[in-house]
């Protein structure tokens, strides 16, 4: 019996999803082709329950109603969980899929009460695509090298600047982008952009993965900011900026590395289902797959679990995200090797699957950068050498119940 920190409606949450994910393994191919195809999917169960997700209760979000609980997607757990399952079927339609995504986790963390009303009440009015926009040419996302600048305008603001790799960007209805105000680390803030005001540019990028996302170059050309458009006006300064961003990186990774195992997935379902006579040593491989498939899937709720607990300790997130996102792209060359020398010519889904497992490993990080995150945590001693599972984890593994 593998192991697992789910409990019973956690369980009930992925039968579903997995449920749902054979819609958008139908609609995969299409979106492949045609990204703007998404807006005739927005009524599949999965896309709307993407739609919905991280929209608290308290400002009108109805969730998802499963197994007689309710889901909000507040918790890493529940989102890996469900996007584990969506991206099983098609990662490329799951991340194209409408909802507050990344923003939705950096506006609860940072917004005030206006502001999340303003935010979730238009995601709730209609599906509503959101974009996060940190990344830019040739800087990535180094703090100290960012150039995007939030000038002040009385008591108001102009957005200048430019990103680069923006999901959703050219179809969002609104988002946020990070700027510097001044010098140093503490100079770095975070915006709600309204994509209507004059200036925003979105342009989609050529991608031979994941390109029903629409990731974007974006242009801000003097994009005026309200004053009550910057995110954690309320907090210290210590508070808001990248350290916001830090903990909004440490709760999405979680969900990131469930993308890249819902990739792997697929990618050894679909051999499997191929139902070729393997030789006993292509057997044993197909084995061994899915067993570090499972392995990682752990790990992964594992990870959830601690950033739920505390959206500091976000190590276990990297290592997650790292051990994940390179399994994605084992996993999809090894089932091209175990189909034949010409199986992504013969095999369209299984290209895709290559493609698109190529993508997922500059998500919130490449995996560099989640080695040194790691790497940080073992030398500051807040990751044991001798036990790199925290308490609450082992105890959850033993049938307690901390799924949020």
């Amino acid at each position: 019996m593998s192991a697992t920190v789910l409990d019973d409606r956690l369980l009930a949450l992925r039968n579903q999803a997995s449920d749902w994910a054979a819609d958008f393994r139908a609609a995969g191919a299409e979106l492949d082709t045609d990204p703007e195809a998404v807006t005739g999917l927005l009524d599949l169960p999965g896309v709307r329950c993407l739609a919905g997700m991280l929209i608290p209760p308290e400002y009108g979000a109805e969730g998802v109603r499963v197994g007689g609980h309710r889901f909000f997607g507040m918790t890493a757990l529940e989102r890996a969980v469900v996007l584990e399952e969506l991206a099983r079927g098609d990662a490329g339609l799951m991340l194209a899929s409408p909802g507050a995504s990344m923003s939705g986790v950096l506006v609860d963390l940072l917004g005030d009460a206006h502001q999340k009303e303003w935010f979730y009440g238009t995601l709730l009015d209609r599906p509503t695509w959101t974009f996060f926009a940190l990344t830019e040419p040739d800087r990535g996302s180094d703090a100290g090298a960012m150039r995007t600048e939030l000038i002040s305008a009385g008591g108001d603001f102009v957005l200048t600047g430019r990103k680069r790799y923006v999901g959703n960007a050219s179809r969002a209805r609104l988002g946020v982008a990070f700027a510097r105000t001044r010098p140093g680390p503490l100079g770095v803030t975070a915006v709600l952009v309204d994509t209507a005001a004059a200036g925003f540019q979105a342009e989609p990028l050529g991608m031979l993965g994941l390109r029903g996302a629409r990731i974007c170059a974006v242009t801000f050309d003097a994009v005026a900011i309200p004053g009550e458009g910057v995110l954690g006006r309320h907090l210290s300064p210590t508070r808001r900026g990248m350290w916001a961003a830090v903990q909004t990186f440490n709760r999405l990774r979680p969900g990131v590395a469930a993308i890249a195992l819902g990739i792997a997935g697929a990618a050894h379902e679909y051999v499997v289902s191929a139902r070729r006579t393997f030789g006993r040593e292509d057997s044993d491989r197909l084995d061994r797959l899915g067993r570090r498939i499972e392995s990682a899937r752990h790990l992964t709720h594992l990870a959830a679990l601690e950033v739920d607990a505390d959206a500091g300790r976000g190590h276990l997130a990297s290592a997650a995200k790292a051990t994940a996102c390179w399994l994605a792209e084992e996993a999809t060359v090894e089932a091209c090797a175990l189909l034949g020398p010409r199986a992504r010519w013969e095999h369209p889904p299984l290209d895709k699957l290559v493609r698109d497992a190529r993508g997922v490993e500059f998500m919130e990080g490449t995996r560099n950068m989640q080695k040194l995150n790691l790497f940080h945590g073992l030398l500051t001693g807040k990751v044991a050498r001798d036990d790199p599972f925290p308490a609450f984890a082992r105890s959850a593994t033993n049938g307690g119940s901390s799924c949020g």
